[in-house]
């Protein structure tokens, strides 16, 4: 999917004393023989002992790219399809010239090719900026667009909210104390309090998760919230994609996930597809030594939380992500919470830093989960999917506009021919959207958009139509 120019990295390993001359024309016939061109080279890898070495250095000067070097224990955790024991034990890792090509995340184009001293490989460079998300379409804005990029819902924190916090301020000297935060958490979803973890927002799940958490094969669900792909690359996971198609609705069909996956990544509802997975798919993708790692950051928003997971204790390996930023506006605050068995808790646990959740977040914790506030997100759920409603309409109206799966969550995605354009033209109207192309499986043509009340989406849609005539051939 996408209309993308394959971008390349070439991975180099070499002898010391390579010459300059070698590694280039091993690089270009490569390239050649491929049919590849040398204009898509991005980058040239390799380990960071090499990142020295002239011939390798000069290369990519030559080429006119930067020469990117990756610790050597970080190469050796990835496979390679012809792995030597000999250039392991010298460099550290099985294949310098394959591992540093697929250290950037894409895919092995051209494998291993060898001359007398030097060896390169081709990969496709990854086409996405996984750490691109919605607040930096409203940064330096000062106030000036309306937000449709940022998932939080509008008007938030509650008045009541506000107070519960500002009351807090006067603890701060004493260190935070979670239990009563957790306690709370456990009851609202029915479990043991060996079953919750605490968090600085659901993002800090992700990474305790890539780092505490052992995985041989983890694959991640797209188009879907970045971090969690991010956050295993950082901990030098080898990632692989399961990517849903548009033309199917972005439906999970859970056969397309490997069976030998010990890791798997999915949200429900999805950002940014808006899609939300029956239980019961999600449910079927367990198995023992499988760690299932489903989202809900957004489950809040869906009326009634069908297809919710949380709360489960049947479905083995289950581990379920929650955020209490979004429908109460505390992305500031950064709060969150892990569902997990006792075992996987404790791992996540030993991994976070003393103290990971402040004392304001832990009262704003207890408050959001308790009874009252769960009637609130339950009313506020109810109105956004009345708003969705009125936003999907309205949007039908357009003939340029494609809406693909079934939208349940706060935001909704589209395609639009020269979408990058109409952004661009929604910006100067007054109006923030998202980007789509920073979620693999999407491309240029995608924006996400968040949903408003009636009167907010009745001027997006006037300025979307003037957008869109403005941006006509």
């Amino acid at each position: 999917m996408g209309e993308y120019v394959t971008r390349l990295v070439v991975g180099v390993g070499g002898r010391a004393g390579v010459s300059v001359a070698e590694v280039c024309a091993l690089v270009e016939e490569t390239l050649r023989g491929a049919g590849l061109s040398a204009g898509a080279v991005t980058a040239l890898a390799t380990v960071d002992s090499k990142t020295l070495e002239p011939g390798i250095a000069g290369a990519a000067e030559r080429f006119g790219v930067p020469l990117v070097g990756y610790p050597a224990e970080k190469l050796a955790r990835i496979p390679v399809p012809h792995p030597s024991p000999a250039v392991h034990e010298a460099a550290g890792t099985a294949s310098v010239a394959e591992a540093a090509a697929l250290a950037g995340g894409g895919e092995l184009l051209v494998p291993k090719r060898r001359s007398v001293a030097a060896t390169c490989a081709v990969a496709t460079a990854e086409e996405h900026d996984l750490r691109h998300h919605g607040d930096a379409e409203v940064a330096d804005a000062g106030g000036a667009l309306v937000d449709l990029a940022v998932n939080v819902r509008s008007d938030t924190p509650p008045e009541w909210l506000k107070r519960r916090i500002a009351a807090s301020l006067g603890d701060l000297a004493a260190y935070p104390d979670g239990r009563s935060a957790r306690a709370a958490v456990a009851r609202r979803h029915g479990l043991p309090v060996e079953r919750v973890l605490l968090t600085s927002g659901a993002a800090e799940a992700f990474v305790l998760i890539a780092r505490a958490l052992e995985a041989e094969r983890p694959v991640v669900v797209h188009p879907q919230f970045t971090e969690p792909e991010a956050a295993l690359r950082d901990a030098g996971h080898r990632v692989e994609r399961v990517v849903l198609r548009a033309e199917d609705g972005f439906r999970l069909d859970p056969a397309a996930v490997p069976q030998d996956a010990d890791l798997v990544v999915v949200g429900n509802p999805t950002n940014p597809t808006s899609v939300l997975h029956p239980a019961a798919t999600l449910a079927a993708l367990a198995r023992p030594g499988r760690i299932l790692v489903v989202d809900e950051a957004f489950m809040d928003a869906v009326p009634g939380e069908r297809e919710a997971l949380a709360g489960r204790m049947d479905v083995p390996g289950l581990v379920v992500l929650r955020s209490l930023t979004k429908t109460w506006g505390l992305a500031g605050l950064r709060i969150g919470y892990v569902l997990a068995d006792p075992e996987v808790v404790a791992k996540l646990a030993a991994a976070q830093p003393l103290w990971p959740v402040s004392t304001p977040a832990l009262v704003a914790a207890e408050a959001c989960v308790a009874p009252e506030a769960l009637e609130e997100a339950e009313a506020a759920a109810r109105r956004i999917a009345v708003d969705r409603a009125h936003l999907l309409a309205g949007l039908a109206e357009f003939e340029e506009v494609t809406l693909s799966g079934v939208a349940e969550g706060p935001f909704v995605l589209v395609r639009i021919p020269g979408a990058a354009e109409v952004r661009t033209r929604l910006r100067a109207l007054g109006f923030a959207v998202r980007r789509g192309d920073t979620f693999p499986g999407l491309d240029a043509s995608w924006l996400r958009l968040a949903v408003r009340d009636r009167a907010t989406t009745g001027r997006l849609l006037q300025a979307l139509d003037h957008a869109l005539a403005l941006t006509a051939p």
